[in-house]
């Protein structure tokens, strides 16, 4: 339906109808723009409903001509703000599981149109994606998911960049319940991502730590290939994210002085076993990896008389020198003060290499302990392994080599 009505008439109805979706619950998102406030360069506001620390909050991206600025406040507080901002703005859309609402207004008159949804499926499915956005660790709506090809021009998902949009929220999630458990009070939080590729956790991390913890997160991408890091380093001037930069390098030749979280996805080789010990060096109160290309152990090992029968194919002897390889690494981490998790980082079918190997430094740690620095003696004696770069590493008998990926 649509109705022709005096301004103020026409936005208490598009108030009523926002309020009653929020207190239904049916609220999905408002979008107010064309605004011709007093606030300068101010363009659009997206607001939403989220979660924090267990309670719902109006989430408001504010688009300025340059700058997205991300504000969340109570959700009567969150009212009074929309309240006065419909005001100032020629169009407001409102969306909720089963109608929309648009209000436009011109000089002279203000029109407001109702679209009710027909199917219940239809509203279902919005109601799930309602849920599930709450949940979010990452808003779809951020500009820099738009710069990097995740979003299209209307912040929805590209369908060949829905895998990687699933990789990156599990991605956030699992660093947020890690950083829950580590001494997060300090304000300014220095993270390095060793092999940071196209930025897309790198840059997600950023966002997340900024607008939803309220951090200042200090954070250097590392990358070998320089295209990539000129990409990246541009992107996050645009988006406006001062504190995060790139390093045209790799464990090899970047070398910080302090680190909280280290971070190494698909480092080749012991790559790993470099970026792992860059964390313990610094005594990092997270370190997170996802291993690749698991070369050193598979030419030392040698099966015990017991396993023969099964080492004696390829596939399961390359499973077993994998396995063995992050099993020291794991147990390296744990010996050197660390609670230590390894896990699946997403399912096989969105990637191979999904492996995460999940650090968070105890607080009464006494490292080296010599029971955990045993056992691995034993699985050494047991596969008949010499060298693990990481624990020559960690005992100062290992320099650096090179430890690029030749893959």
């Amino acid at each position: 339906m649509s109705q022709l009505a005096s301004p103020s008439v026409q936005e208490q109805q598009f108030l009523h109808a926002f309020q009653q979706a929020i207190e239904t619950q049916s609220f999905d998102r408002l979008i107010l723009s064309q605004y011709k406030g007093e606030i300068e360069q101010l363009e659009k506001m997206t607001w939403r409903i989220i979660q924090l620390q267990g309670q719902a909050v109006l989430s408001c991206v504010y688009r300025y001509h340059t700058q997205d600025v991300t504000k969340n406040y109570p959700i009567a507080e969150g009212i009074q703000q929309i309240q006065g901002l419909l005001d100032c703005c020629k169009q407001a859309n409102l969306f909720t599981v089963t109608e929309e609402w648009q209000l436009k207004k011109n000089k002279k008159k203000a029109m407001l149109t109702q679209i009710k949804i027909k199917h219940a499926a239809q509203a279902q499915t919005l109601l799930q994606g309602h849920d599930r956005a709450k949940q979010r660790y990452v808003v779809q709506d951020r500009p820099f998911l738009q710069r990097l090809g995740i979003t299209d021009e209307k912040a929805q998902i590209i369908p060949s960049m829905a895998r990687k949009w699933k990789q990156i929220n599990k991605f956030v999630e699992i660093f947020s319940n890690a950083f829950e458990q580590i001494n997060s009070d300090q304000d300014e939080i220095r993270i390095v991502d060793f092999g940071s590729g196209k930025g897309y956790l790198t840059f997600a991390l950023y966002d997340y730590l900024q607008e939803q913890k309220h951090k200042t997160p200090l954070i250097t991408g590392v990358e070998l290939r320089p295209n990539l890091v000129e990409f990246c380093q541009q992107v996050a001037q645009d988006v406006g994210f001062k504190h995060l930069d790139f390093f045209e390098g790799d464990v090899r030749t970047y070398h910080p002085e302090k680190l909280d979280v280290m971070i190494a996805l698909h480092a080749c080789d012991i790559a790993t076993d470099f970026a792992i010990h860059t964390g313990i060096r610094l005594n990092a109160a997270m370190i997170m990896c996802a291993p690749c290309c698991h070369k050193e152990l598979r030419p030392q090992l040698k099966s015990p008389a017991v396993l023969q029968p099964m080492l004696q194919y390829g596939i399961h002897a390359g499973q077993q020198a994998e396995m063995l390889t992050d099993t020291i690494r794991a147990l390296l981490l744990k010996a050197y003060g660390y609670d230590t998790k390894v896990f699946e980082f997403v399912s096989l079918e969105h990637t191979s290499k999904n492996k995460m190997i999940l650090a968070t430094k105890r607080k009464d740690d006494q490292a080296p302990d010599a029971k955990v620095l045993a056992q691995i003696q034993a699985l050494k004696g047991m596969y008949g392994i010499q060298k693990h770069s990481l624990e020559l590493l960690l005992a100062d008998q290992l320099e650096i080599e090179d430890v690029g990926c030749k893959c």
